[in-house]
């Protein structure tokens, strides 16, 4: 394989490993935020204890994300040096920005929110985790900020051959981020929801039916229920705001080959990507113009018209993207996604029964029904960057001419295979570590407990 196909494929996986844990870190934050402040205004025990017991796997997954979100930006002077020379004006305001206010504030308060149990007051502490959550998010949106000029290129010029910022305020306003955030944001939700509620039904299946696992599988179910719903009508949006500004991307989740009014949604098309047609397709009528313009009509143009028309606006060139993939990743996600809401809907009216009684097969479903959130989240950023191609930059720069030209293919062969083995031993560490406290009972819990007000009192002595 050449460098190019190399660097493409080790940006890919430390990009969905890194992916693992970023949702969870975002709704996890927030759901121990809440859990604190339930205790805070009710000084309920139990809630005091779900608040260290999930606050124990989120630090377990922040650091794990934030060792592995520090290579990313390695990757683009190292394997994509053209890309940074480009849009180094442009992609470093905001991520420099997210890292001297916004992962500073995060870090700052989570250690005084580790440190402060006991130590500081009730108010003070609930006050440091809301600010390590609202740090968290507002990571994620400059973060965000940078991808979404990739998607849709905003306030700037074009000198010298690099893309240099006119406007900041285009920049945070772009229209791509604010369709983008809330979608990462609920899947954040909906994914540390399905972490708490499969979690908690271990612990009830294991005959631990204390308040502190009954209270979170609830809690799991709602948060889960919520998250789904609201990405699910948010992704809606997103995809009809896609259609405008970059159409051959919905085009290629469809695998529309030809322009239609009205158009046709896919539900299930197995096609000659080669020769750009359909050898089985079954479709809905009308579905693909509602998913666009909330009716059933409407003209949605297919690729073979977006291909002609970006070769006359570039030049010649391929600019449709691997049809195949685009089509199976977005299916995969909103599937994994209209799962989650179904479960995560059947498991809160189990918990408003007061029925913790589970089947074999029940309690299979709702165990591994975190991993659904995880697929919906892998598949859909897949998705977002595989469908922009040939682009890195929507319309301005594109992936061939954005890789390095001074490393060789087994330089970058090297890296992929020593990152992947890294990052596998990682994840076993980091499953290892998940699986260590989340197994805990609420004895070790207040075990723990008295144990860390023993030491507070010596400290004092």
């Amino acid at each position: 394989m050449d460098v190019l196909t190399l660097s493409r494929l080790q940006f890919a996986v430390t990009t969905v490993y890194h992916f693992f844990f970023v949702p969870i870190t975002l709704g996890l934050s927030i759901a121990v935020a809440i859990m604190q402040t339930a205790y805070y205004r009710t000084g309920n025990e139990s809630y005091k204890k779900m608040t260290k017991f999930w606050g124990k796997l989120f630090l377990i997954n922040f650091a794990i994300g934030v060792v592995t979100g520090i290579v990313q930006e390695f990757q683009f002077g190292m394997n994509w040096s053209q890309y940074s020379r480009f849009m180094g004006d442009i992609f470093g305001a905001p991520l420099a920005i997210e890292a001297l206010l916004a992962f500073f504030m995060e870090s700052t308060f989570l250690g005084i929110w580790i440190f402060g149990w006991d130590r500081i007051s009730k108010k003070l502490h609930l006050t440091a985790i809301w600010l390590v959550a609202i740090g968290s998010n507002l990571s994620a949106i400059w973060i965000l900020a940078a991808n979404s000029f990739m998607q849709q290129p905003v306030g700037y010029a074009v000198r010298n051959g690099r893309a240099e910022m006119t406007d900041f305020f285009a920049l945070i306003t772009n229209g791509h981020l604010w369709v983008q955030f809330p979608h990462v944001f609920f899947g954040a939700v909906a994914t540390a929801g399905f972490l708490i509620l499969s979690i908690s039904a271990y612990h009830l299946v294991k005959n631990e039916k204390h308040d502190v696992f009954k209270k979170s599988f609830k809690f799991g179910a709602a948060y889960a229920l919520f998250g789904s719903l609201l990405v699910i009508l948010v992704g809606h949006t997103q995809a009809q705001y896609m259609i405008k500004v970059q159409p051959m991307k919905m085009a290629a989740a469809e695998a529309l080959w030809e322009t239609e009014n009205p158009a046709a949604m896919s539900l299930f098309t197995f096609g000659d990507e080669a020769n750009r047609k359909d050898i089985f397709a079954i479709k809905f009528s009308g579905g693909l113009s509602f998913l666009a313009y909330n009716k059933f009509e409407g003209e949605v143009k297919g690729i073979n018209q977006l291909q002609k028309e970006t070769e006359e606006k570039f030049g010649p060139g391929d600019y449709v993207p691997p049809v195949a993939i685009s089509y199976w990743t977005f299916r995969i996600m909103v599937g994994a996604g209209f799962l989650m809401l179904l479960i995560a809907a059947l498991s809160l009216l189990k918990a408003y029964k007061q029925n913790y009684e589970f089947k074999p097969i029940t309690y299979k479903i709702v165990f591994w029904s975190m991993l659904l959130p995880v697929i919906a989240n892998s598949t859909g950023w897949l998705f977002t960057e595989i469908a922009r191609q040939p682009w890195t930059v929507f319309g301005l720069f594109t992936t061939a001419n954005s890789v390095s030209n001074t490393v060789s293919a087994g330089e970058v062969l090297f890296s992929l295979i020593a990152y992947t083995a890294i990052y596998a031993v990682l994840m076993v560490i980091m499953i290892s570590l998940m699986k260590k406290f989340a197994v805990r009972s609420v004895n070790e819990i207040e075990i723990e407990d008295h144990e860390a007000v023993e030491d507070n009192i010596l400290s004092k002595a």
